[in-house]
C-alpha cells in the first residue's frame, strides 16, 4: 500500500540534493591503491576492510558466503550513504561485475539504490547501476567491460528520504574484477518447496541470471517425480536473465511421501541444477471434488462462474451458497444451495427459489452476498443474500428457509427494501440450548447510503420475522461484519471499518441493545497484484467451545516494507479486550508469497490451548506479479494448540491464471470473503476454482471442495506476535456503494 504524499514540496528539494551530493563524492574519491583487484568484494572479513565511506556488514541475506555490505538500514534515514574502492583494470579482456538487493517500498522518484565507476584514466564516469527502486525481487548482478590499465574507482550507493514506514536500504556483495569469462548463468526457485493433496497442484518461479559473460538460452526439465504426477514449465525455455513458471499435478492416485525434484537448466555453455521439494499430504481428503456449476444462460452476466461462498455446518450437515452468474457491476444471477450430509464427502446442490428474476418467479434483477447460518432450537436453515435491484443498489436482506438443507422456501426480507442501500450482511443463530437466548438468530449489515452505518437485527422465530434495525454506539462505520454467540448467549460482531482497521461490539440482552466499538487492530495491507479482488481486509471470524473468538484477516505488518500478506488473527473471551494481533507462520516473511482473502475455522467440539483450528486461504507464490502472470492457489494450513503451533501449509488447488475467473469492476474475482467448518475434526470449504472454459464459455469458474474436508493436523511452526516491521495504516474503501456488491 502507498502512502499519501503530503509534503513533496520539501521531499524533492532533498532527493535532489543528496543525489547532486553523491555525483560529487564519485568525482571527488581519492583513490586508494591502485591493485589489480578488489579487496575484500566478498566482505567475507565481517568489516569493509579495503573499502571508505559509510555503511555497515551484515549476515542478513547476503548473495555468497556469510557476509554482505549494508548500505542504509531497516529504519528510516535521512540521506545517502556509499562505499568505493579503487583498482587498475588487469591486462586482457577485464570486467567488473557486483550484485546487489534493493529493498525500496517507496518509489524511484525519492528513494534508490544507484552506483557509478569513475575511469580516472579517461576522466569519465559512467552509471553502471541507474537509479533503481525496487522490493522483493532478489539479488541482481551488475557487469560492466573495463579498459585494460585503466584506474577506476567503484561507488555503491543507497538513498534513504527518512519517510516513516518505508525504509530503504540495499545490500552489496561479491564485488570482483575478472578477465575474459565463459558465459554462464545461475539457477534458482521460489518457493523451494510445497505440499499439496494427491490430484491438486503446486507452482514454483524458476529463475536465471546471467553470471557471466553473455546470455544464452536455457532449456528447462524436471526430474524425480511420483508416481502419476506430471511437470510443466511455462515457457520451456527462458533467456538467461528471465524466469519460467515450473506447475507440478498430482494425480489422485500419487502416493503420500515428500520428493526431492530436481529442476534441470540446460544451456550452451553450462548446465545447472535446483531442486523443488514437494510433499504429497496423507492427512485426509479425496482429491478436489466439484460441488456445483452455473446452469444459467442469460446474457446479462458472466457464464460459467460461481464465487463468494459461505459455509455452516451443524452435526455431519454442510450446507454452503455462492454467487451463480457474476454481473461484472455486482451481484449474481442467483445464490446457491450446496448441501452435504455426510461431512463434505458427497454434495447435491441447487439454486434458491424466490429471490431474482431467473429463478423460481423472485422479482429482484440480482443478488449478492451469501451467508449461511443454522437455528438448532427451530431445526431451521437459512441463508441470507443482498438483494439488488435493476438500478444496482443493494436494496435488503432476503432470508430463504429449509428443514434440511435441500428443500428452500421463498425467501422473507428481514432487512431493508425501504429506499437505502445495504452491503455485506451475515447471519448466526444462538445453539447453545442453556443460553438465555437459545433460538435467537442475528442479521448483521450496513447501510451504504448512511455512510456505511453498522445494523443489527434480530430474530426469535426462525427467521420468519425480523427486529428493526439498531446500531452499535461510537464508531460504527464499516462492513463485513461476521457475528458469533458464545455460550453465555453474548452476540461478538467483529468487523471492518471500511478497510482500515478491525473493531468490534456485543449484546448481552439478546440483541436488546448493542454496546459501543471498541478497537481490534488497526491494519496495514499490501496491495495484491493483479487488479484482484481481495476483500481489502474483510475480517473472517469463529468461535471455539468456550466462547473464544478470533478473528483473522490479510495484513503485512510482520513484513519489512509491507511487499506481501500473511493472515493474521487476534482472539478475546469477551469481545471487549483483544489479544495482540498473532502472525500465522504460513511462509517466512522473507518469502515473496502473498496470502489473502482468509476463510477461519474452529472445533467447536474443542477449546483453549487444545482448540483445533483450520485455514483455507487464497495466495500467490510471487507477489510481484502482474493480471497476465499471477497464478493464483489455495492453500490450507491448521493447528491443534489453539494457534501456538501450526502445520506445514499444503496448496489443495491451483494454480489458476486471472483470466479464468470472473471480471468485475473491481477486478478478477473469486470472492471478498471464504468459510472455513469443522465437521468430526476434518476442515470444510468450498472455494471457487478457475479453468480453461470450453463448449463456447467465457468461463469455467466452479465451487470446489477437497472431498471429506482437511483433517486438522497438529505443527511445529510457532505463530508469533512480532517483530512489528510496518505500521503505515491501509486506505480505506472508498468505492461507489453501487459496485461493491
Amino acid at each position: 500500500m502507498r502512502h499519501p504524499r503530503t509534503t513533496t514540496a520539501w521531499r524533492r528539494p532533498l532527493a535532489t540534493l543528496a543525489s547532486a551530493a553523491l555525483a560529487f563524492a564519485a568525482w571527488n574519491a581519492v583513490p586508494a591503491a591502485a591493485a589489480t583487484s578488489i579487496t575484500n568484494g566478498d566482505f567475507e572479513t565481517g568489516s569493509l576492510t579495503g573499502w571508505t565511506g559509510t555503511a555497515s556488514v551484515t549476515t542478513n541475506g547476503p548473495h555468497g558466503g556469510s557476509y554482505a555490505a549494508m548500505l542504509g538500514s531497516t529504519s528510516p534515514t535521512n540521506g545517502a550513504s556509499s562505499i568505493s574502492q579503487s583498482f587498475t583494470a588487469p591486462t586482457g579482456s577485464p570486467a567488473l561485475s557486483f550484485w546487489y538487493d534493493v529493498t525500496c517500498p517507496d518509489t524511484v522518484t525519492y528513494d534508490w539504490a544507484t552506483a557509478t565507476l569513475k575511469d580516472t584514466t579517461a576522466g569519465t564516469t559512467s552509471t553502471v547501476l541507474p537509479k533503481t527502486c525496487t522490493n522483493g525481487a532478489g539479488w541482481k548482478q551488475i557487469t560492466s567491460a573495463l579498459t585494460a590499465g585503466h584506474a577506476y574507482t567503484l561507488t555503491l550507493s543507497n538513498q534513504d528520504d527518512d519517510w516513516p514506514g518505508d525504509a530503504t536500504y540495499t545490500l552489496y556483495d561479491d564485488v570482483q574484477v575478472t578477465g575474459a569469462a565463459a558465459n554462464d548463468f545461475s539457477l534458482a526457485d521460489n518457493p523451494a518447496s510445497a505440499t499439496v493433496n494427491a490430484g491438486a497442484s503446486a507452482s514454483s518461479t524458476v529463475s536465471t541470471a546471467v553470471t557471466a559473460g553473455s546470455a544464452q538460452t536455457v532449456a528447462l526439465t524436471a526430474s524425480g517425480l511420483p508416481s502419476g504426477a506430471t511437470a510443466a514449465f511455462s515457457p520451456s525455455s527462458v533467456t538467461a536473465g528471465n524466469s519460467s513458471t515450473l506447475t507440478v499435478s498430482t494425480a489422485t492416485s500419487t502416493p503420500s511421501g515428500t520428493y526431492p525434484i530436481t529442476v534441470t537448466g540446460t544451456g550452451a555453455s553450462a548446465t545447472h541444477t535446483a531442486t523443488f521439494t514437494l510433499t504429497v499430504s496423507g492427512s485426509g481428503g479425496s482429491g478436489l471434488v466439484q460441488v456445483s456449476t452455473d446452469p444459467f444462460t442469460n446474457s446479462t452476466s458472466q457464464h460459467a462462474t460461481e464465487l463468494e461462498p459461505d459455509t455452516f455446518a451443524y452435526g455431519s450437515t454442510i450446507v454452503s451458497s455462492a454467487q451463480v452468474g457474476r454481473f461484472t457491476d455486482g451481484g449474481s444471477s442467483d445464490i446457491s444451495w450446496n448441501t452435504s450430509t455426510d461431512g463434505g464427502a458427497t454434495w447435491q446442490h441447487g439454486m434458491l427459489p424466490g429471490i431474482t428474476t431467473y429463478q423460481g418467479g423472485g422479482s429482484w434483477a440480482r443478488v449478492s452476498d451469501p451467508s449461511v447460518a443454522y437455528d438448532a432450537r427451530h431445526g431451521t436453515w437459512m441463508i441470507t443474500g443482498l438483494v439488488i435491484d435493476a438500478n444496482v443498489n443493494g436494496a435488503g436482506v432476503s432470508v430463504s428457509r429449509s428443514a434440511d438443507g435441500v428443500s428452500w422456501q421463498n425467501p422473507v426480507m428481514a432487512v431493508g427494501n425501504d429506499g437505502r442501500g445495504y452491503d455485506k450482511e451475515w447471519i448466526v443463530c444462538d445453539n447453545t440450548t442453556t443460553s438465555p437466548y437459545y433460538g435467537n438468530c442475528y442479521i448483521e449489515a450496513d447501510i451504504t447510503s448512511s455512510g456505511n452505518t453498522v445494523i443489527m437485527s434480530t430474530s426469535h422465530d426462525g427467521g420468519a420475522t425480523w427486529s428493526a434495525p439498531a446500531s452499535p454506539s461510537g464508531t460504527n462505520a464499516g462492513l463485513g461484519g461476521q457475528p458469533l454467540v458464545q455460550p453465555n448467549g453474548t452476540v461478538v460482531v467483529p468487523f471492518s471499518t471500511n478497510g482500515s482497521s478491525i473493531r468490534s461490539f456485543t449484546s448481552t440482552n439478546g440483541g436488546a441493545s448493542w454496546g459501543s466499538t471498541v478497537l481490534v487492530a488497526n491494519v496495514s495491507s499490501h496491495g495484491v497484484a493483479g487488479n484482484l479482488r481481495d476483500g481489502e481486509g474483510l475480517p473472517s471470524a469463529e468461535i471455539d467451545a468456550s466462547g473464544k473468538v478470533y478473528v483473522a484477516w490479510q495484513d503485512c505488518r510482520f513484513r519489512s516494507g509491507c511487499p506481501a500478506n500473511d493472515i493474521v488473527y487476534a482472539t478475546s473471551t469477551d469481545g471487549t479486550t483483544w489479544s495482540a494481533v498473532t502472525r500465522v507462520p504460513i511462509d517466512a516473511t522473507t518469502s515473496t508469497v502473498d496470502h489473502f482473502i482468509p476463510g477461519f475455522g474452529v472445533d467447536h467440539a474443542t477449546s483453549g490451548s487444545t482448540a483445533k483450528l483450520g485455514l483455507y486461504y487464497y495466495f500467490y507464490p510471487n507477489a510481484n506479479c502482474t493480471a497476465s502472470t499471477c497464478q493464483l492457489e489455495v492453500g490450507f494450513t491448521s493447528s491443534a494448540n489453539g494457534g501456538a503451533t501450526w502445520s506445514t501449509a499444503q496448496t489443495v488447488a491451483g494454480p489458476m491464471s486471472l483470466s479464468q475467473i470472473a471480471s468485475t469492476t473491481q477486478g478478477s474475482m473469486v470472492g471478498d470473503y471464504l468459510s472455513t467448518s469443522v465437521v468430526n475434526g476434518k476442515a470444510v470449504a468450498i472455494f471457487a476454482v478457475g479453468k480453461a472454459p470450453a463448449n463456447g464459455q467465457a468461463f469455467d469458474e466452479a465451487m470446489y471442495a477437497v472431498g471429506g474436508g482437511l483433517t486438522l493436523r497438529a505443527g511445529t511452526s510457532p505463530s508469533s506476535t512480532g517483530p512489528v516491521l510496518y505500521t503505515a495504516p491501509d486506505r480505506e474503501r472508498t468505492l461507489p456503494a453501487a459496485v461493491r456488491r
